[in-house]
């Protein structure tokens, strides 16, 4: 008796998983699909001019395959690159000088803001100085872009294309992270794949809708629409800041953009579980506002959606319950088959899509080590800086 109504249990909340993900795979802005591309380019009346702000702290391991990218852009208008370097301790700003003297193509200015003040994250701190000294050039657009990003020689030209001929305030591409450790092959397509899911690159870009998210690697901006919504100033302590930003343009009124990039790679290793962890860890409970019972809610619906059908189906199996096995797997082939066009895009074998449990299962112990470490006061801190603040961040450049 008692077996059997464990049994029913397990295939009621099977039952729950299954509704939860054709919900997913219906009414979630089709998340799933990867074909939220920049449209074909039109070219503009005229090319305006643009300057590109480079946030850097510590980065002279990636700069070499990043930086030359921005100088050759091919790009008809005027454009310049400023790299604000944050405090670096190995180099960053003398090696920017260096490969903008090898390198040639767009003018470079490297210069530094010094240490953020009380309020500010280092990063955000770093883009109000270079959106300062872009805005004495009198650009139409600013290109914010990491310092980890690699772009194609098109990128800009594209970008500020979609951006004059289709109307958008801001345009943002999230770049195509690295894959090639088997650790990165687990966790980068699925950090995408659950950031699609949070905010459906559909509903973004629809003018009126509340969904904003923006991909920091790579945004163009409108400089009056950064006028309007004050960025960086009303986002200087935002816990995720392209999102923030995001959030500001659009309720400005902004008209935002973002898709999925073809030209446009980070250059940044994450080769060890380790180094993936902390970049997950270190703003998971800030993305859930600091909020406890938001975790706790995370934490249940990372458990039904994902966890829950591969445990009926194995639990089906071993004790004969058809209904558990069925109504499991089908949930767990309705979970893979969302999942394998972000495997296509990344260009990695299908066979990981069957492994999305595991990979969930380790997102919610990072997330839940994400709130360890936020209580431990541990949780904010980044390339040698500690906030302890609550609203407070570290910066990622």
């Amino acid at each position: 008796m008692g077996q059997t109504a464990r049994v029913s249990a397990i295939v009621w909340t099977a039952v729950g998983s299954l509704a939860a993900w054709l919900w997913l795979l219906l009414c979630q802005g089709f998340f799933w699909r990867t074909d939220v591309r920049l449209p074909p380019r039109t070219e503009p009346d005229g090319w305006p001019p643009v300057c590109v702000v480079v946030p850097a702290r510590d980065e002279a391991g990636v700069l070499p395959a990043s930086l030359p990218s921005l100088l050759a852009q091919d790009y008809p208008g005027r454009a310049e690159v400023f790299l604000v370097d944050d405090g670096s301790s190995d180099g960053t700003g003398e090696l920017a000088r260096e490969l903008g003297r090898r390198h040639g193509g767009l003018p470079l200015t490297v210069d530094s803001p010094g240490e953020p003040p009380a309020g500010w994250t280092g990063k955000l701190w770093a883009v109000r100085h270079g959106i300062g000294l872009a805005r004495a050039r009198g650009p139409e657009y600013l290109l914010l872009t990491d310092a980890d990003i690699a772009h194609g020689p098109d990128s800009l030209r594209t970008l500020v294309a979609a951006a004059r001929t289709e109307g958008f305030d801001a345009v943002s591409q999230m770049a195509r992270l690295r894959v090639e450790s088997l650790w990165e092959r687990l966790v980068v397509p699925a950090f995408v794949y659950f950031f699609a899911q949070l905010y459906p690159f559909r509903r973004i870009g629809r003018k009126g809708g509340r969904t904003a998210a923006a991909a920091g690697g790579c945004v163009l901006l409108r400089a009056d629409a950064a006028e309007r919504a004050r960025i960086p100033d009303a986002i200087r302590h935002a816990v995720i800041d392209d999102v923030a930003l995001a959030r500001a343009v659009k309720s400005g009124g902004g008209h935002i953009w973002l898709g999925l990039a073809e030209r446009v790679d980070s250059v940044r290793p994450y080769p060890r579980l380790h180094d993936l962890w902390r970049m997950v860890s270190r703003c998971a409970y800030a993305q859930l506002r600091h909020n406890p019972l938001l975790l706790a809610g995370t934490v249940t619906g990372l458990t039904l959606v994902y966890l829950v059908p591969p445990v009926a189906l194995v639990v089906g199996l071993a004790t004969g319950g058809t209904a558990a096995w069925g109504v499991g797997g089908l949930a767990w082939l309705v979970m893979t088959g969302t999942y394998i066009p972000m495997l296509r895009y990344y260009r990695q074998p299908l066979w990981l899509a069957p492994l999305l449990p595991f990979t969930a299962f380790l997102y919610l112990l990072m997330t839940v080590d994400s709130a360890v470490q936020h209580y431990g006061g541990r949780g904010a801190a980044w390339k040698g800086r500690t906030y302890a603040r609550r609203n407070a961040v570290p910066d990622e450049t």
